[in-house]
């Protein structure tokens, strides 16, 4: 009895990994549908060219991009996220119900067409980072059904041609698909903010990733050292995610640091004029 209380209790804290998130035999494809394909003749892109996927929790937005025949990734289109668990910020431990933040890979051995919830895909949590952490959790998925317990659902609608657009990909070569996950668009007035929340550092490193991508409009290279993120630097496949940084990536590093600190002492400084102002205006107001 009390193994079976502790295997209940288990597949509970498990998120996506719990009995409702089960294989079926029923095995499903997904379909792109005639308006995509339209927009992608647009576009100037191939139909099975690469992808990126993109999600915003705050603004409750997938978004897939897709490279067009000039090598750069365009929007195709957006979708809004039907469900996600937990709130903003990145996912901790196993049982936390957080979806994940971060620089994920998806690769063909992580999609699942026998999904109990319509169609999935592995987002690849935890990654070399979450690791370097000692962040916990498994089975973290994109997927259909509309009921999320620590991943990103979406309708079974949205997500037959989410899952199409991934599929495609990887049947036109496509080795792995990135999946940027962000708590809201990476802009420097959201991140001013958020800039007294614990993940304001965090969050400073997604920023220079996103940046990386819409300064070139290609997905960026990932890597991590100083259990930190780096973006597009050579030889990054040799770096330990536990070790120091090298010399450079450790002065940038240092420079994330001190912008998220910048950004608290603005935000600061602005609430500080801003109920001066009012203050002011209440002043006159009495006096009148």
């Amino acid at each position: 009895m009390r193994a079976l209380i502790l295997a209940v209790t288990a597949a509970s804290l498990a998120g996506c990994s719990s009995s409702r998130y089960k294989t079926e035999t029923v095995v499903r494809t997904g379909t792109v549908r005639m308006p995509t394909l339209r927009q992608m003749e647009n576009l100037n892109m191939d139909r099975v060219a690469p992808i990126l996927i993109r999600i915003y929790k705050e603004e409750n937005t997938l978004e897939v991009w897709k490279q067009d025949r000039i090598g750069k990734f365009a929007l195709l289109k957006s979708y809004p996220i039907c469900k996600f668990s937990g709130k903003l910020g990145p996912k901790i431990m196993q049982g936390d119900y957080q979806a994940p933040e971060g620089f994920y890979d998806i690769t063909p051995e992580q999609m699942n067409p026998n999904s109990s919830q319509y169609l999935a895909f592995n987002i690849g949590y935890p990654n070399a980072f979450d690791r370097s952490l000692g962040r916990t959790g498994n089975f973290l998925m994109v997927h259909g059904g509309c009921k999320s317990v620590g991943c990103y659902a979406m309708t079974d609608y949205q997500m037959e041609e989410i899952y199409g657009l991934v599929d495609e990909a990887f049947k036109g070569g496509q080795e792995k698909i990135q999946l940027a996950a962000f708590p809201f668009r990476m802009t420097t007035q959201n991140l001013r903010l958020h800039a007294y929340d614990p993940n304001a550092p965090f969050w400073g490193m997604l920023k220079s990733g996103d940046d990386a991508f819409l300064a070139t409009g290609r997905p960026p290279s990932v890597a991590v050292c100083n259990r930190r993120y780096v973006f597009n630097l050579d030889g990054a496949e040799d770096l330990d995610p536990n070790a120091p940084c090298p010399p450079g990536i450790a002065t940038n590093v240092a420079n994330l640091r001190h912008s998220a600190a910048k950004l608290a002492a603005s935000s600061y400084t602005g609430e500080i004029q801003t109920s001066f102002s009012t203050l002011r205006h209440q002043d006159s107001l009495i006096h009148k």
